[in-house]
């Protein structure tokens, strides 16, 4: 079966003409498929002979509704979407001034085992495809009826993990048919993958690049986060260096406040002394705490911020969404794996 949501227009065009249809019929697809076209059979200014052929031949399958929390505090939405395999992921809808932003997953599961994070708990079970990837954007749109404006890719899973999956992702929401939501409004976060960062730069897309340090020191770092074993802070602060000339865009170092783990102050000041001289943005995150590991949240956020802004760096820190409906990556589908297996 064919995945035609994961298909640009223009492939879309080419195997319909395979299937001896003409091409136009593709941009009305296409269409349909980003209104939230859940069958065929709602295509209704495709011929019928049209609709049948495409049930034979390709793959419709929009993810379910597993489980929804409203935040009281804030009006975060988090969802946990059944996938066509019985699989789960999570995506949050987060409501700002600016606008709405969704954050995605672009994995089941995840393999880069931070200690901070649930995702990462029971492992990688696969990739998402693009067409998963876009329907946790569309479908959060449909189900809460509010535009969404702002991308994140920061939900369950590394994204540069399933670099080419991502790479479509990207190209298929910008489409002008499609979601049309621009690069500048899109982040992309990574632990810190430094040859994917090297392919990415080339493509110089005007995304937001945010690099999960959350420690300025190889020892600190690679005890939470086992990806900096292989590589070190000082090389991943180098492929970030060479992102930003060939790109022209500020990274944004993404930093959880664990207590008692990267919270002192010579942190602080050894971070800084890193990132000087680079256009960069640090962003404070205060620790969710995931109920299966032993880190906590510091209690010194204000005291590094002002250590760090001391240094001239810029720094801002995370308002904190959706505290009380498990909004914390991977927490909502660790809880229902507990409780029944996905």
């Amino acid at each position: 079966m064919v995945d035609i949501k994961s298909m640009t227009p223009e492939e879309l065009a080419v195997w319909l003409k395979e299937l001896g249809e003409p091409a136009f019929r593709a941009k009305q697809i296409f269409k349909w498929l980003y209104r939230g076209a859940a069958s065929f059979e709602e295509m209704t200014d495709l011929p019928r002979a049209l609709r049948q052929k495409l049930e034979e031949e390709s793959l419709l399958a929009p993810p379910e509704i597993a489980r929804k929390q409203m935040s009281k505090l804030d009006g975060t939405v988090k969802y946990l979407w059944e996938l066509a395999d019985g699989s789960c992921v999570e995506s949050v809808l987060m409501r700002y001034r600016h606008g709405n932003t969704v954050c995605i997953s672009c994995q089941v599961g995840c393999r880069m085992g931070c200690a901070f994070c649930a995702s990462t708990i029971a492992g990688k079970v696969r990739d998402l495809t693009p067409a998963e990837m876009l329907d946790q954007v569309l479908f959060t749109q449909i189900d809460s009826g509010v535009p969404v404006s702002n991308i994140v890719l920061m939900g369950i899973g590394e994204p540069l993990d399933n670099f080419d999956t991502v790479m479509r992702f990207l190209t298929l929401v910008n489409n002008p048919d499609g979601l049309n939501i621009g690069m500048r409004h899109i982040s992309l976060s990574t632990c810190g993958l430094v040859n994917e960062i090297d392919k990415l730069a080339q493509y110089e897309l005007q995304l937001t690049l945010s690099v999960s340090l959350h420690a300025p020191d190889d020892e600190t770092r690679s005890r939470i986060m086992p990806v900096n074993r292989s590589v070190g802070v000082e090389k991943l602060l180098e492929t970030c260096r060479r992102y930003f000339e060939k790109t022209g865009r500020r990274i944004s170092y993404e930093y959880a406040m664990i207590d008692g783990v990267n919270d002192a102050d010579w942190q602080a000041d050894l971070l800084a002394r890193r990132l000087k001289g680079a256009p960069a943005h640090v962003n404070l995150i205060p620790l969710n705490e995931v109920e299966e590991s032993p880190l906590r949240p510091s209690r010194r956020v204000a005291a590094f911020q002002k250590r760090l802004e001391g240094h001239g760096i810029t720094v801002t820190v995370r308002r904190k969404l959706g505290g009380d409906i498990d909004a914390s990556c991977g927490q909502l589908r660790r809880k229902a794996m507990k409780e029944e297996p996905l």
